[in-house]
């Protein structure tokens, strides 16, 4: 067996989000959030399911980190809940919110494991919603504030930051597709979204270097990769539109300060136009320092006229999927890491998601999640490819530590390296838990 190593200083971690684990959804002061709304409208998540108590990480926190040490990971991207803090969006502050993450905080540099922190991982505070949410510009306003407190709050303990998680979701599968909270279904909506996040990912960047805290900072989109069926045009372009909605949509704006010009005259004929006010793109476009990618699947695809927004259509080539339906694609993951550095240069890469959804329960103690780790392992060597062509991937987080809220699925998707018995809310080590161990301990993997 030929052996794989990453360099010495690479960092392993694992990820989570605040409403998918925390739970004590009413406790201590938490606000409601879009999430707690949205779950609770009939047919939207599976089997009515909701975050009210989920993996109740807000109570057993210390036992999770425990199991964190226990994995060996390095660092752990976690998300603040923005209602915990601010349970209406601005105004007052809840101490008690600070409080617990403080505490969980601690713990974690307690246990030599990095906080990476995550400031907006979709739990929008339910009032802001109320007033218009991210489609109101106001919203970037109580976001630079609720962000400059947690600034405040914590620098000189967390020295690593991610300002918006995954906006694309956060903008399009939220506001277009109505998919998730808060369930919109307007293609104007979801491009007015999708700026004022990034104009509020642009504001909290430039607060942080006011403040001049020590740290790194940058925002985590979701990528994906397309291959043509064919070489026709028609199908090439297909491809470019359905991977630049994700890539160069939410990253021409910070690196180049403009808008990919085919994406908006795609969306001008579909009959969305952009709304941009003075000073954004001077914002959205303040230098960061990392730039975190998810990366979950990639497709072969083909144009269709009939095939949606993008008009594309998806081909079953014969690659496996996942239990969640989504295609296995490692190629895709060396081949969009390669054109994020071929567009925008060597800013250091974290991957903040990666991982993969098997359902598998424990028989007699054990989770023999034998797929997961072959995911894993096929990704890691893609990973460790983009290393040796020179991309600048600093470090990866598997996701999930644990199973979670799945967000519209519920509680029938399981991602997590830890099973969570979601009845007694017992945690099992997955066979990838060790998987994942084995492979932090010697840096490397074999091929």
């Amino acid at each position: 067996m030929t052996k794989i190593q990453f360099p010495q200083d690479f960092t392993w971690g694992a990820a989570t989000a605040s409403y998918q684990i925390e739970g004590a959804y009413q406790e201590d002061g938490r606000g409601l959030s879009i999430w707690d709304t949205f779950s609770r409208i009939p047919g939207k998540v599976i089997n009515g399911d909701n975050g009210d108590t989920a993996c109740d990480s807000y109570h057993r926190y210390p036992e999770d980190i425990a199991l964190m040490k226990e994995l060996g990971i390095k660092a752990y991207r976690f998300s603040m809940a923005w209602p915990r803090i601010y349970p209406e969006g601005t105004g007052a502050v809840n101490p008690q919110g600070l409080e617990f993450y403080h505490s969980f905080v601690d713990t974690l540099l307690a246990n030599g494991i990095e906080p990476v922190c995550t400031l907006y991982h979709w739990d929008l505070p339910q009032v802001l919603q109320d007033q218009g949410g991210w489609s109101n510009r106001s919203t970037i306003d109580a976001f630079a504030g609720y962000c400059e407190t947690v600034f405040r709050e914590f620098h000189g303990k967390i020295k690593q930051w991610y300002t918006i998680n995954e906006p694309w979701c956060a903008s399009f599968l939220s506001n277009y597709y109505g998919e998730h909270a808060p369930g919109n279904k307007d293609l104007q909506t979801g491009l007015d979204v999708a700026h004022h996040l990034m104009v509020a990912h642009g504001r909290a960047v430039r607060k942080f270097r006011e403040l001049g805290f020590e740290g790194l900072i940058g925002y985590a989109p979701n990528v994906t990769w397309m291959e043509p069926y064919t070489t026709r045009q028609e199908d090439v372009d297909a491809c470019r539109r359905q991977i630049g909605w994700f890539l160069e949509w939410f990253m021409d704006p910070v690196f180049k300060g403009q808008y990919p010009s085919f994406l908006v005259e795609w969306f001008k004929a579909a009959g969305a136009e952009l709304h941009i006010a003075e000073g954004d793109m001077e914002l959205i476009s303040e230098p960061i320092d990392i730039l975190g990618i998810n990366y979950y699947n990639g497709s072969v695809a083909r144009h269709n006229s009939e095939g949606g927004l993008m008009q594309i259509e998806t081909l079953d080539v014969g690659y496996e999927h996942t239990d969640i339906g989504w295609p296995i694609y490692p190629q895709g993951f060396y081949n969009v890491l390669s054109r994020i550095h071929e567009l925008y240069g060597d800013l250091p890469i974290y991957i903040t998601e990666n991982g993969a959804c098997y359902n598998d329960e424990p028989i007699e103690g054990v989770v023999a999640d034998q797929k997961r780790i072959s995911y894993i392992h096929k990704h890691l060597i893609q990973l460790e490819r983009c290393i040796s062509s020179g991309i600048p991937v600093k470090g990866y987080y598997s996701w999930s530590l644990m199973d979670n809220f799945e967000w519209a699925y519920g509680y029938t998707m399981r991602f997590g390296l830890i099973h969570v018995d979601y009845n007694t809310l017992a945690r099992t080590k997955k066979d990838s838990f060790y998987w994942y161990q084995n492979t932090i301990e010697n840096n490397g993997v074999e091929i």
